[in-house]
């Protein structure tokens, strides 16, 4: 039988915060795979581990999760970690995984801290729906198409952000969303210096650019853009979705009512009038 290879996620900075079955699976495993064997060596040897490391990182990850891949096929139990965090989430991982699902090789998640989910709990943002974005293109042209495709998503965004681009990422933002749309900096999660800066996105300039440096881990939060408001009138757009749709003209009324924020008898009124209009 095939080994099992554990995704299993590590601390962002408190390494109180590793769970006990992290500390379990990375004591029993046969490998422990990692982005950087000093640092994870000493992630373990914090919690009294000796495991054998080897290095899979973004580098090496074709050729190693070939490897990989086989010590698992032969039976022996594999540990992926990444620096800090969940692996695979904008860190090295779903090449190996997704080896191991067409090699038929179990895998299980080890769940613990993402830096995505800790930052957006403590946003104060709504969070019914969110988008992760990962990093920004570096240069400032690409960095700039990509807000514009993403301004007007009403779902919270997400992203990471390296330190000495994250004021030029701020002006961007005012350029692209206004300057008035709130935005969350957290900086540093779960260590000595964390730090969550919220308010419109010029306060949220203003304070960052006034730092000589601004250093740490950050994630950036965008709130949802607000929904845009119907075109035309309510009498346009029923007519509009009567042609269009093959749904019930009641159900094509209450949808059009709710968007225009009438009530269902005012806009049924609209409906007859376009419905006489159409039979004579």
């Amino acid at each position: 039988m095939s080994g099992t290879l554990y995704v299993v996620a590590t601390p962002i900075g408190n390494l109180e915060d590793i769970t006990m079955r992290a500390v379990r699976v990375l004591g029993e495993v046969d490998l422990v795979a990692c982005e950087d064997t000093r640092h994870s060596g000493k992630l373990l040897s914090h919690f009294g581990i000796s495991a054998s490391l080897i290095a899979y990182h973004e580098h090496n990850e074709a050729a190693r999760s070939s490897q990989l891949v086989e010590a698992l096929e032969e039976g022996r139990s594999v540990a992926l970690i990444s620096d800090a965090g969940t692996p695979g989430i904008s860190d090295p991982g779903y090449r190996l995984i997704r080896a191991c699902r067409q090699a038929g090789v179990s895998v299980q998640a080890v769940p613990g801290v993402s830096a995505v989910v800790a930052a957006l709990s403590v946003s104060g943002l709504s969070v019914v729906r969110f988008a992760f974005e990962g990093f920004l293109p570096a240069k400032r042209n690409a960095r700039c198409s990509y807000l514009e495709r993403v301004s007007g998503d009403e779902r919270t965004l997400v992203f990471y952000e390296a330190p000495h681009r994250l004021v030029a990422m701020l002006e961007d933002i005012i350029g692209i969303m206004g300057a008035e749309r709130e935005v969350v900096v957290a900086r540093e999660l779960t260590k000595l210096h964390e730090e969550t800066v919220t308010g419109a996105a010029a306060e949220v300039l203003e304070q960052f650019s006034s730092r000589p440096r601004v250093r740490g881990e950050l994630v950036v939060m965008v709130a949802p853009a607000r929904p845009k408001g119907p075109e035309g009138t309510l009498a346009d757009e029923l007519e509009r979705r009567l042609a269009q749709s093959d749904l019930p003209p009641r159900r094509v009324v209450k949808e059009v009512a709710r968007l225009f924020g009438v009530s269902g008898s005012e806009a049924y009124k609209e409906y007859l009038k376009i419905r006489k209009s159409g039979e004579e």
